[in-house]
Formats: C-alpha cells, structure tokens, sequence
C-alpha cells in the first residue's frame, strides 16, 4: 500500500479527526511565519488574523465541498445552485468584512478609529471581491480540490473492486461450463470395470476424485502451479483412455524449467475439447492426440493436434474454444496468443503466454 492510499484510508476511517489535522496543519502554517517578527503585538495580531480568515475559510470550504459540488455533479440538473453559489458567497464575503470592521478590529486596533456604515459595506462590491472573496475561497478551493481527489481516488477503487468482483463471477461461470458428458461417461466406464472385477477400478475412481477434487476446491484461485495443471491432464488423459482401451493413441510431452503459475482448467479444455471433437462417440476411428507442454524462462507454449472426427460439430466446438479465449482475454489481456488450424485430417491449437507479468484478479 503507497503513502497516499494510507492517508486515503485514514481520513476515510477518522473523517473529523482527519479534518481537525488538516485545518490545525493549515492554522500552524500561516502562523508560523509570525515567528520572524519581533514584536510580541504583531505575532498577536497575526495569529487572530489567522483565526480570523481561517474560519471564513472553513466556512466556504464546507459549503462548496458538501453542497454546492454534489449538486452541480449530480445527473439531475439543479438550476438553482448558480443563484445560490452567488448569495452565499456574497453572504460569506459580507459577513467576513462587517466581523473585521465591527469585531476583530475593535480588539486589535487602538481607538479611535473610524468604522464603515453597514450599508457602505454592504455595496463595496469591489472590495468584497477583490480582497475578502480573493482571500478566503483561495483557501477553501485548496480544500476542494483535495477532497477532488480523495473522491476520485475512492471512486476508482470501487469501480476497480466491482469490475473484479464481475471478472471472477465470470470466470467461475467459465470454468463451470467443463463437459458433464465427461463425469457421466467416466462413472459409466468405472460401473462396467466394477461388473467384471477389473483390477484397475479402484485405481479408476482414485484418479477421478483427485480430478474432482482439484476442479472443484484447488481450482478456486486464479492462478495455480503449472505442475497441478499437468497432473490434472495426466489424470484426465488415463480416464478417457478407458473409454478406447489400445485405440486411443495420446503423446504427452511437457517441459518445465520452473514451477510457474497459470490460469486452472484452460489446459484442460483443451484437452477436453481435443477428445470431444477428436474422437467423439465413434468406436470404429483410432483417435489421435499429440500435445507439448514447454516453460521455459516465462514462456509458456502448449500445442495440442488431434485428428478429425468426421461426426463431430463445428457449431459445438467453438462454443468450447469461445470459453476458452473468454478466460484468456480477462487473465492475460495482450500477453498471450492463440491460433487454431483445421485441415481434412487434424486440428490444432496452439497457446502462447507470457506469464512474467502477473495479472492477478484475487
């Protein structure tokens, strides 16, 4: 956390505190040049010159922060705060020229001295503007432009906050679209292995709760390590395996020279997909699949090829890699490229990311 967003946080947890510090901060400032004078009388004069236009200042800086300014940036006009932006600050001005004449000069000023009529106060337009209105909202728009910015900062925040709370809406809601068809066909294998007391049944359900386990609870955060993500196709790749027995021909190759974070379960679509449209439900076809893995200096490369069920449809596969692009372009804005490629025999698809710069949405 910066400097400033901690003076942000305290002012917003300790409003009046926070207030008290600025406008004694303000009064110490002004004051403290009095120190140059010699005389005792002129450091007292200052000092109720300060108290003087300091509460005039207070006064204005309150008075445009909390009622003027949410009304002029509010979406329903008010066509009456121009008229009263001008009374109360001729107001403002008029008050504080009647208490220096009839108040503070009365304290600080040996008599006699002459005292201007109210009226004559009153219509000295020039002086009002051209010293008191001058004097006083120079100070109180210092004020204004801080809370400006403390608003601004605050209301960035909270449109930051509300677009990661939609991004991880969205991205749960992503990740949740994996193929039911998986689990329903993987329980339906395990069942046939159970009736003929095949050896590998128990090793099968084993592999099918850690990938249940890691969908469901270890890929909750947005980035995980990219060994998980390998374990979880391996698991993934020996499931399916029981659905094509010697047919099925899977090269996995993967290549890591740290254990880097990735986006969960965009590997694993893939490898869905490959599987969904590579192979399909068609037992006469031998399928297919080659995928490489590599990381290497924060480059990661995945590519995966299958060959072409001749069933399979074109509309049901770019939903998948539509998914797909949607996760990618919400984590790695600009710092990734994909690119599929269909020929009559194959598909492939192709990832590239730059996982140096950390988007980090949690």
């Amino acid at each position: 956390m910066t400097p400033f967003e901690k003076i942000i946080n305290f002012t917003t947890a300790h409003r009046i505190s926070a207030h008290i510090i600025f406008w004694l901060f303000v009064f110490i400032m002004f004051v403290s040049k009095s120190t140059f004078y010699d005389d005792p009388e002129e450091v007292k004069y200052e000092v109720f010159y300060t108290i003087y236009y300091e509460i005039f200042s207070i006064t204005a800086a309150y008075f445009l922060s909390y009622r003027i300014l949410p009304r002029l940036m509010a979406l329903k006009k008010d066509n009456w705060v121009w008229a009263e932006l001008i009374v109360v600050t001729y107001l403002i001005t008029f008050t504080a020229r009647l208490s220096m004449i009839y108040v503070l000069e009365p304290i600080i000023r040996k008599p006699p001295f002459n005292q201007e009529p109210i009226l004559e106060i009153a219509t000295d337009i020039p002086t009002l503007f051209g010293s008191y209105f001058i004097h006083i909202f120079s100070l109180s728009v210092f004020f204004v432009i801080i809370k400006l910015i403390k608003d601004q900062h605050i209301i960035q925040k909270r449109a930051l906050e509300l677009e990661k709370q939609k991004a991880e809406t969205e991205l749960k809601i992503l990740k949740a679209q994996l193929n039911p068809h998986f689990l329903f066909n993987t329980l339906n294998n395990i069942y046939s292995l159970s009736i003929i007391n095949s050896p590998i049944t128990s090793k099968s359900i084993a592999v099918l709760s850690e990938i249940l386990d890691c969908i469901l609870y270890r890929c909750n955060s947005t980035y995980v390590p990219v060994s998980q993500e390998i374990t979880l196709i391996e698991n993934y790749i020996s499931l399916e395996k029981l659905r094509y027995d010697e047919r099925l021909s899977v090269i996995f190759n993967h290549e890591i020279d740290q254990n880097g974070l990735i986006a969960p379960l965009i590997l694993l679509s893939l490898v869905e997909n490959s599987f969904k449209h590579g192979a399909g439900e068609d037992v006469g076809i031998a399928p297919k699949i080659e995928i490489d893995l590599k990381l290497v200096n924060d480059n990661f490369e995945f590519k995966i090829r299958n060959t072409i069920n001749k069933e399979f449809e074109a509309e049901s596969g770019k939903i998948g890699l539509n998914n797909i692009i949607q996760q990618l372009d919400k984590i790695y804005p600009e710092h990734y490229t994909f690119n599929v490629n269909k020929t009559d025999e194959d598909f492939t698809a192709e990832l590239k990311i730059n996982l140096a710069p950390k988007y980090n949405l949690a």
